[in-house]
This record gives C-alpha cells, sequence and structure tokens, in this order.
C-alpha cells in the first residue's frame, strides 16, 4: 500500500500561527463544548487531513477513517491537539505537513471556539439582518481574513469541483492573469475550479515577485469534506452555514469571476443575483463576471437562458460573459476592483468588508433541506424577482445537500427525493438545467450513474 495511504500514529500538535494564545476561560469554554460540536469538530479535522484527495462522499470518508480521533489538550501555553490514525497523506516522513497542522487550529478555532462565542447570550442579536452581518464580520475577523489596511484587491472565484481538464487548465490561466496583476484569490477551498485559480495565481505571483500572496479557502462545516481545502490555501475559514458563508464571499470580494460548476455554482449566482436585484443596492459597484472555455461556453449559454426565463431580462444586467479570453477576464476584474476602491474611497466604506451591501434577512437565514422545506419553496413568478431568486438559490442548496453532505444524504436514503413544485414554466426550465447538469457530469466526482436526489412537480 503507498505511504500516502496509510495511517499514522499519534501526532501531537501544537498551534502554528492560529489560537497561539488563549486564556484559561477560554479554553474551558473550548473543553465544555456539546457533543454534537466535538463530533463536527472531528469530521472536519478528518476533512482537513484529507486535503488533496479527490473525494466528495462523506460517508465513504468517514468509513475509511472509522478509527481517527482527535483531543483538544489543554496547557498553559495554549492548546495542543493530539491526533490518532490520521490519514498518512497529511505527513511527510512521519512529520505532519505545516499547512495542514495550522488548518487544523483553523479549525478548532471556527468550529469550537466560535461555538462558545456565538453561544454567549446577548452578544449578538442573530434575529436582525445588522445582528447576523456582525457576527460574520466577527468570525472573519478572529480568523484575520479581514485586513483592513490594504488596498482593494480580493478576487472571489466560484465553479464546480467535479470538472474536466480543459475546464481546470482554464482556471489556472485566469488565476495566473489574475496574479500577474497583483489580485489576490477566495475561494470554496476545494478542488476543480477552486484549486486552479489559486494555483495559476501563485505562478503569477512568484513571476511579479509579490510577496502579499492570499489564497483564501472560505467554507462551511456542511460540505467541507466533500470540498476539503486544496493544497494551495494559505488562508481557512469555517462559516457556522452555508447563509454566512455566502454573505463573507460577497462582503469580502471586490470582484467576483465564476467559471462552470453544478447545483452549488448555480446557488452561488443565484444568492449574489438576489442581493444585486435588491433595490437598495442599485447603485453599488460589484464586479460580476461568468467564464468559460470556448468547448464550454454551452454551460453559461443554458445558465443565462434559464436567469432569463425565471428572473427577467433585468436579471442579466448584473453580469458578463466573457468565453475563451482569460486576459480580458482578468482585465476587467482589475477595472472592477478599482471601481469599488474609488467608491469606497468616496463613502468611506472599509476597503475589506463592504458594510453598505444590503442583503435581506430572509437570505441570511438558514435554510435546512429537508423534504418538508424543500417541498414548501415559493416557487412561482408571483413575487419580486430578488425574492424569486433567493428561493431558486434555496431550492440548489437542497439539491447541494443531497448530493454530498452527510445529513442530506441520509434523509435522501430515509425518504426519498426531495419533491419541488412551482409554476409549469418554471420547473420546465429548472428541469431542463438540471438535467444538463447531469448529462455534463457536474453533480458528483467520480460517478457514472448519478441518480438524482430531486423530483420536479408541476402546478
Amino acid at each position: 500500500m503507498p505511504t500516502s495511504q496509510l495511517t499514522q500514529s499519534k501526532s501531537n500538535l501544537r498551534p502554528i500561527s492560529t489560537l497561539n494564545l488563549l486564556s484559561n476561560r477560554e479554553i474551558q469554554g473550548l473543553m465544555s463544548s456539546k457533543e454534537e460540536v466535538r463530533t463536527l469538530f472531528r469530521e472536519c479535522a478528518l476533512a482537513i487531513l484529507n486535503t488533496g484527495n479527490n473525494e466528495d462522499d462523506v460517508n465513504r470518508l468517514l468509513a475509511q477513517h472509522a478509527d481517527f480521533e482527535i483531543e483538544v489538550v489543554p496547557e498553559a501555553r495554549g492548546p495542543r491537539i493530539a491526533v490518532l490514525n490520521a490519514p498518512g497523506s497529511a505527513f511527510v516522513d512521519g512529520s505532519m505537513i505545516r499547512g495542514i497542522q495550522d488548518h487544523l487550529f483553523s479549525v478548532l478555532r471556527d468550529v469550537v471556539y466560535v461555538n462558545h462565542i456565538l453561544s454567549r447570550d446577548g452578544l449578538y442579536d442573530l434575529e436582525t439582518s445588522a445582528g447576523i452581518t456582525e457576527v460574520v464580520f466577527s468570525i472573519l475577523r478572529n480568523a484575520n481574513i479581514v485586513q483592513p489596511k490594504f488596498r482593494p484587491d480580493l478576487v472571489v472565484c466560484w465553479g464546480g469541483h467535479s470538472i474536466d481538464r480543459v475546464e481546470y487548465d482554464y482556471t489556472k490561466e485566469v488565476g495566473y492573469q489574475l496574479g500577474l496583476r497583483g489580485l489576490n484569490i477566495a475561494t470554496g477551498c476545494g478542488p476543480g475550479a477552486m484549486k486552479g485559480p489559486m494555483k495559476g495565481a501563485a505562478i503569477g505571483h512568484a513571476k511579479q515577485q509579490i510577496d502579499r500572496r492570499r489564497y483564501i479557502g472560505i467554507t462551511e462545516p456542511g460540505i467541507i469534506a466533500a470540498e476539503a481545502p486544496n493544497p494551495i490555501v494559505n488562508e481557512l475559514v469555517i462559516l457556522p452555514d452555508i447563509e454566512k458563508r455566502l454573505e463573507a464571499f460577497v462582503r469580502l470580494a471586490h470582484s467576483i469571476v465564476v467559471f462552470p460548476g453544478g447545483a452549488g455554482t448555480a446557488e452561488e449566482v443565484l444568492y449574489l443575483l438576489s442581493v444585486l436585484m435588491n433595490e437598495h443596492n442599485r447603485d453599488l459597484p460589484y464586479s460580476f463576471i461568468l467564464t468559460a472555455p470556448v468547448e464550454k461556453k454551452d454551460y453559461f449559454d443554458s445558465l443565462d437562458r434559464f436567469i432569463r426565463a425565471t428572473l427577467g431580462e433585468e436579471a442579466t444586467a448584473h453580469y458578463q460573459i466573457i468565453v475563451g479570453d482569460p486576459e480580458r477576464v482578468a482585465q476587467t476584474a482589475k477595472r472592477g476592483v478599482e471601481r469599488v476602491r474609488k467608491h469606497r474611497m468616496k463613502t468611506q466604506d472599509a476597503y475589506g468588508f463592504n458594510w453598505d451591501l444590503t442583503i435581506d434577512h430572509g437570505s441570511q437565514q438558514p435554510f435546512i433541506p429537508t423534504h418538508e422545506n424543500m417541498a414548501a419553496l415559493n416557487l412561482t413568478k408571483d413575487q419580486p424577482a430578488y425574492q424569486l431568486a433567493s428561493e431558486l438559490r434555496c431550492a440548489f442548496s437542497g439539491i447541494v445537500s443531497g448530493n454530498v453532505k452527510a445529513s442530506g444524504i441520509q434523509l435522501i436514503k430515509q425518504h426519498g427525493p426531495y419533491r419541488l413544485n412551482g409554476d409549469a414554466m418554471l420547473m420546465a426550465e429548472l428541469d431542463l438545467l438540471l438535467k444538463e447538469f447531469i448529462s455534463q457530469k457536474r453533480m458528483k466526482i467520480n460517478v457514472e450513474d448519478y441518480q438524482p436526489c430531486w423530483v420536479l412537480d408541476q402546478e
């Protein structure tokens, strides 16, 4: 058996740059966490230790490493992590890879420590939009993701984890062009279109001798096992749920570039459209680019058709499609970043976090994709377009859950596929788009006989 597949015996780890100083009270808070938090910590830690392995089935990952154990040990100089039977790929000659070790403490910081902080009564008002935004900001600040003293330079890249070589090489070339222009990268931290831009940017940064190289991975507990951090990620933050993760993306971004993907990418695009179509955000500059290699232009042709048919022509004014031209993508993103900088200077808004952006309170509420909640989605055109975009976002979120999240997979196993219903025209367009995703093998990695986790009904 290759060394990378062997498990390692017990390892004792100390913080490198994350959580290297905690008070006794904070450490005790970590130790007294609820059982479900400890379980979540174990699952996220295992995903981190599996970094670099293309796996998007959380149940299979957990089964392969059923003997994996992790424990937080309190000590006066800070917490120590004891790891037993970790994946061998996380080690080199018996020592854990430094970046993976650092990410483990990021998991501790964001899953356990943040849970401890959020559980303190009266600290944050989660019943208000402003309170939720404060939580997102606090988590990002605690992780040192928000860095206010630097000029705007962060491009968020979205796209699928299950993509072919043509698409991957294209994302890498776009990343290279962004890196040459001094732009940093944030993604969902996983493989595929999340890894490619970072890898390309790393080469561009090296050629330009840029010292401040940021490859930020933004994830959430339910998805991290399916999209474990790729090896390029050097800053990792785990938000408590998908809604806070999405809000973190759009408030941190100075430009957003989207590559072809599947249900998760459609979810992200629809979320951003629901935000940008809100009349309160009408005058805010926002660079939103959809791009693909020439061979894969059909993906955005289909998505654009779906958006026009469901949300209306006005929705298309918020993005532009660029096909087969990485240099133009990077130039457009750079100009978008500069417009954002000038606007933030004029309005005195922060460079590192977009406080002016209005996000509807309903869009900030965690959507739990149960069968009941999926069936209750309002998939009709009898509502403002930005609200329909939000409802469609939730539908795609449920499909992602049914595909790759442990909780969603279990629900589908127990109760069968989700049932979605709505306007006949809308359901027809949704059915067409989802069938195209399946035919293009965009739903899961290495699954030839994909079985949909949904059924569409027409009113």
